[in-house]
């Protein structure tokens, strides 16, 4: 079943972002490249990691309610300072979006189309550009954590 692939798509998103988080030494969690600048402007792991995050909730938050707020003001750097209180909101999401999962009986709901937020789609078009947006931003945060992790080894050396 369709469904059911989706729903290991978004268990296992989640728990790469959990382990990446686990990952990164604290004191890190939001730092910046120095190739940031305002024509390429970077996020440091921890924004990537809930900009991702931020995107599964907005649409469980949209499926489940029909409130597609945007979770970008209680998902705030200094909101979510720790690795422990990022790992909550992760969690958080997470339990939103089984209950989302819980509303779909079969792959025929998939099909059934919602405001999402203002114009109608089917539930898995809905699905599909969140995954690419979650999956997308999640990248991101592993990329930095390349340069983070490679640039620890340089000054190690």
């Amino acid at each position: 079943m369709i469904v059911e692939i989706f729903d290991k798509q978004f268990l296992d998103l989640h728990k790469r972002s959990c382990e990446l988080i686990l990952k990164i030494p604290e004191k890190k969690l939001y730092w910046q490249p120095e190739e940031a600048n305002s024509f390429f402007p970077m996020h440091s792991c921890g924004e990537c990691i809930l900009r991702s995050a931020g995107a599964v909730e907005q649409t469980f938050g949209g499926i489940t309610t029909r409130l597609w707020d945007d979770p970008f003001e209680w998902t705030l750097p200094e909101a979510l300072s720790t690795k422990e209180k990022i790992l909550k909101y992760l969690e958080e999401v997470e339990q939103t979006r089984r209950r989302g999962f819980a509303l779909f009986t079969s792959d025929e709901d998939l099909k059934k189309q919602i405001p999402a937020p203002v114009k109608l789609k089917p539930i898995f078009q809905i699905l599909l550009e969140t995954l690419a947006r979650a999956e997308h931003f999640q990248g991101r945060a592993f990329a930095i954590f390349q340069l983070l992790t490679s640039r620890k080894r340089e000054e190690d050396s």
